[in-house]
């Protein structure tokens, strides 16, 4: 290379370089470039993406949101956010949960439980409720899965009423809709599911599976008392509202249409009601090891599933008190659930002794003071009785020394003409032996009708009377820290009253009937059995029993002033001069008659030997 050409060569060197840097665009011009670049990558993308979206794949994606490929039917829902939505009114709070689509909690908001805390109906993942079927041969659990809503939180007036979506979709227009709706001041749950455009998705078994699983925690203050009067209840058929054992684990199997199952704790329940009834299915409640659950109940109920586009569930929830006013306003019969007793006790409870401690409630007075006031009433109701029952005992107490003369000329040793002798006795006397028993019996109803009615009567829980802090349970005047048997880890101050009151009532009792031996001590061992079994039974079912006991006293006396036994032995004396008249035996008299003559034969063929 020569010098002209080097020199040529830095030459074009320097102008190329000199023009680079003198031609470089200025900032302003770089950001307009780019604009004008990004514009024309978009305009591409776009062009690409419409040759591309067929009307086919339109349909595909129309069709199937989710689709196979995400993990089978209901792939996306495999997965989701769980921010609860809230739905509230005046006396009720409902966590609804995206999961499962599902009610997850239930607060009743004017109640607490025994150690105050919120009463929460149930929580926590041991609770499910959901829809089992097979989605194109796949089995499919709704409780799993995740539920879309646009709500969040609703709280409803006492005027109004407003309800929540939660959808489950498979596609834009085939889903399975649960609609919660909620009135002002209700303790009753609107509940419907729908399901639109699923008669090619679900498998051809006529009828979808309702799983309702419920882990029921302690609400009282005596878990034992609670799991006592705690069970699954349900109407089936045209027949009475039947439950399962309150003792034991049970299931029960319904061939027949159900119209409504309840999980029931001691004041509590939680109802699911089918409107157009469930075609069968299978109810289980089990006593759980956990200490703090008060039992387990489980419902897999059958709903029928037709292959229609729409297909429509009415149902109602109520979660609230057992009160009885307020189940029976509810409809459907679920007031039955509280248990009056058996037949007839219920009718007396039902249709005597509720409605005037209904009338009483008006007053607004203490619950102690209602209880006084409908014991005095019933005990002013029964007064006939015991006035005739006072009056045959003391005509027996006055016969005493003629019997006892009886005896001695008779003897011992031959029971059935001593009693064939006591019999011609009362008749020429006039006395019914039986006289005194038989209104006592007549009013046993009346005292066994209450052993069911207090403890049932929700109106007594949490409210204190005296010393005792809840008429609804027992008041513990001391604990021991450990359980005895038959009696329990306590000692009930007002059951103490109540068998004292008893054992004075049995003494005086067998002063007026001059009861002797083994009869007189009889009445003595019943009350304090009935200690060990009324220790752990609530205050407010004692504290009756005590006042009627001492009711009965005032009565006694009263009867006593105005019944002379002098009196009484005129009139017995008097009788006896009147000519007997031999009545026509009946069939009955004639064989007791015929067995008392062998049976006095035996005596004495025996007695010569």
């Amino acid at each position: 290379m020569d010098r002209n050409t080097f020199t040529g060569l830095l030459l074009i060197l320097v102008i190329l370089v000199g023009s680079t840097f003198l031609l470089k665009p200025s900032e302003t011009e770089l950001k307009r470039e780019k604009i004008v670049q990004d514009s024309i990558a978009r305009s591409k993308t776009d062009s690409i993406t419409k040759s591309v979206a067929s009307p086919s794949t339109q349909i595909l994606s129309k069709t199937r949101i989710d689709s196979t490929i995400s993990n089978g039917p209901f792939g996306n829902a495999n997965a989701g956010t769980n921010q609860p939505v809230i739905l509230e009114n005046e006396v009720i709070k409902l966590n609804i949960s995206p999961k499962g689509g599902r009610i997850e909690s239930v607060e009743l908001k004017n109640y607490k439980t025994f150690d105050q805390k919120p009463l929460i109906m149930f929580e926590g993942d041991a609770n499910k409720f959901g829809l089992d079927f097979n989605a194109l041969g796949k089995p499919i659990h709704t409780n799993d899965l995740y539920f879309g809503s646009s709500s969040s939180q609703i709280t409803v007036s006492k005027a109004d009423s407003s309800s929540v979506t939660m959808r489950l979709s498979y596609s834009k227009d085939q889903y399975i809709d649960y609609i919660y709706s909620l009135k002002g001041e209700s303790y009753k749950v609107g509940f419907t599911i729908i399901t639109k455009g699923m008669q090619d998705v679900i498998s051809p078994t006529n009828s979808l599976t309702l799983n309702w699983e419920a882990a029921l925690k302690q609400k009282e203050k005596d878990i034992q008392s609670e799991q006592r009067y705690s069970s699954a209840y349900y109407k089936h058929g045209d027949k009475e509202v039947d439950y399962l054992s309150v003792s034991k684990d049970d299931k029960k199997d319904f061939e027949e249409k159900v119209q409504w199952i309840s999980f029931k704790q001691h004041f509590f329940s939680n109802v699911l009601i089918a409107k157009n009834g469930f075609t069968k299915g299978t109810l289980t409640v089990n006593t759980s090891a956990d200490p703090q659950i008060v039992k387990s109940f489980s419902a897999n109920m059958q709903i029928p599933f037709s292959k229609d586009e729409i297909n429509s569930y009415p149902m109602e929830f109520y979660f609230g008190p057992n009160k009885f006013k307020t189940l029976k306003d509810q409809g459907y019969g679920i007031e039955k659930q509280v248990d009056m007793g058996y037949w007839p006790l219920k009718y007396i409870n039902r249709y005597a002794v509720l409605p005037i401690f209904n009338f009483l409630e008006g007053f607004n007075w203490n619950y102690g003071l209602i209880i006084l006031a409908l014991t005095i009433i019933l005990k002013v109701v029964l007064f006939p009785l015991t006035y005739k029952s006072y009056l045959s005992m003391a005509k027996m107490r006055v016969l005493k020394p003629e019997m006892d003369e009886i005896k001695t000329k008779v003897g011992e040793d031959n029971p059935t003409l001593l009693q064939q002798e006591y019999l011609k006795l009362y008749k020429k006397a006039g006395v019914n032996p039986l006289g005194g028993c038989l209104p006592m019996l007549l009013q046993l109803p009346i005292i066994m009708a209450f052993f069911f009615f207090f403890p049932n009567l929700f109106e007594l829980r949490q409210e204190s009377f005296l010393w005792m802090k809840d008429l609804s349970t027992y008041d513990a005047f001391f604990s021991f820290g450990f359980t005895i048997p038959f009696l329990g880890a306590h000692i009930s101050l007002m059951c103490i009253l109540m068998t004292i009151s008893t054992l004075i009532y049995t003494y005086f009792n067998n002063q007026v009937s001059g009861a002797t031996g083994q009869m007189k001590y009889i009445g003595y061992i019943s009350p304090i059995i009935f200690f060990g079994v009324l220790n752990s039974y609530p205050s407010g079912l004692n504290y009756y029993y005590f006042l009627a006991n001492m009711i009965t006293f005032l009565q006694q006396y009263i009867i006593r002033l105005f019944v002379d036994d002098a009196k009484i032995h005129a009139q017995i004396q008097e009788h006896k001069k009147k000519p007997t008249v031999e009545k026509k035996k009946s069939g009955f008299q004639k064989r007791m008659d015929d067995y008392m003559r062998q049976q006095n034969a035996k005596a004495v063929s025996v007695k010569k030997k």
